[in-house]
């Protein structure tokens, strides 16, 4: 176990901004705005109540998630700029405190949605905990500079769970909603890491730029760019979606293409102020949000009949 990270008797008293920041309220404005549209894009119907229900043990679940990375990585917050200022390496609580925080909200959440909403769904989102808490944060992200790509499936879960919580089944489509976010998330972080390596190689976090390089490190974007692309439409080749989703698919991920080849093709000057690196960084969270969007799009003017048949059948939809 990781040393403490500061001496329990002069710890400031934690407030409730500092549990709330525990529960990384940036990261989860993207899951729960996932999973809202996992939810809404499914086929069938949900009762209100319940949807908001299973939203509400989806975001409890990734916020108990993220107070265990808190507790976990205290000591190397630390030691970088960007995250020294959060409540456990600044002082502000005692690791206990985050890490019971963090049990609490995970078991509450998983209990949660298996009585109000089904088994399957809470079974998967208690897999995305694991996943996140354990398999990336204690396991992976300290061993391989492949952690992003393989820990990516923590995120990704959100829809997947919206969407079952609705048909109480996995099929195709909320299985390629995974897929998109999951090969969304390399060029995405990658992207940022270009620019804030040194924060990673000074507590000794293996992230590619680190000890692969940033040439490596740029080709990975490109890849992963490239097979997003055909990924994020996918939806839409299966008949999973209509033209309306089709077409912003199309043109959000061109758009990140051409915005992903500067970045894997260039190599980093003196004084560089990593523009390119930083635009694609920002652009990959709006590409992630506008695409979901449309994917809801689709599926209410498809439900009010303003477009026509063009939705999965049997098999997702």
């Amino acid at each position: 176990m990781m040393q403490t990270t500061a001496n329990q008797t002069s710890l400031m008293p934690a407030e409730w901004r500092d549990f709330f920041t525990l529960t990384k309220p940036r990261v989860m404005t993207l899951v729960i705005f996932t999973g809202i549209c996992g939810l809404l894009a499914a086929p069938g119907t949900i009762h209100p109540v319940l949807g908001f229900t299973a939203i509400l043990a989806i975001a409890m679940g990734a916020g108990g998630s993220a107070a265990l990375n808190h507790w976990w990585e205290a000591d190397l917050d630390k030691g970088m700029k960007r995250t020294a200022k959060r409540p456990l390496p600044a002082g502000r609580m005692r690791r206990e405190d985050a890490r019971d925080f963090g049990v609490f909200l995970s078991a509450v959440s998983v209990v949660l949605m298996g009585v109000a909403i089904g088994w399957l769904a809470a079974t998967t989102l208690a897999i995305a905990i694991v996943y996140y808490a354990v398999v990336y944060t204690m396991w992976l992200k300290p061993r391989t500079p492949q952690n992003i790509v393989i820990g990516g499936g923590s995120g990704a879960f959100p829809p997947l769970i919206g969407w079952v919580a609705v048909t109480g089944e996995i099929t195709a489509m909320p299985v390629l909603l995974f897929a998109i976010i999951f090969f969304w998330t390399p060029p995405h972080f990658w992207a940022l890491a270009l620019f804030v390596k040194s924060d990673y190689a000074k507590v000794g976090i293996p992230m590619l730029p680190v000890v692969a390089g940033e040439r490596t490190t740029r080709q990975h974007i490109l890849v992963y760019t490239f097979v997003l692309a055909p990924i994020a439409i996918a939806p839409w080749v299966i008949g999973g979606t209509s033209w309306v989703y089709g077409s912003v698919a199309v043109v959000l991920s061109a758009l990140f293409i051409a915005l992903a080849v500067p970045v894997g093709t260039r190599e980093r000057r003196e004084e560089d102020s990593m523009r390119e690196e930083k635009l694609l960084f920002k652009f990959s969270i709006y590409y992630l949000f506008a695409l979901f969007a449309a994917l809801v799009a689709d599926r209410v003017l498809f439900a009010n009949g303003l477009i026509g048949p063009g939705m999965l059948q049997g098999i997702g939809a």
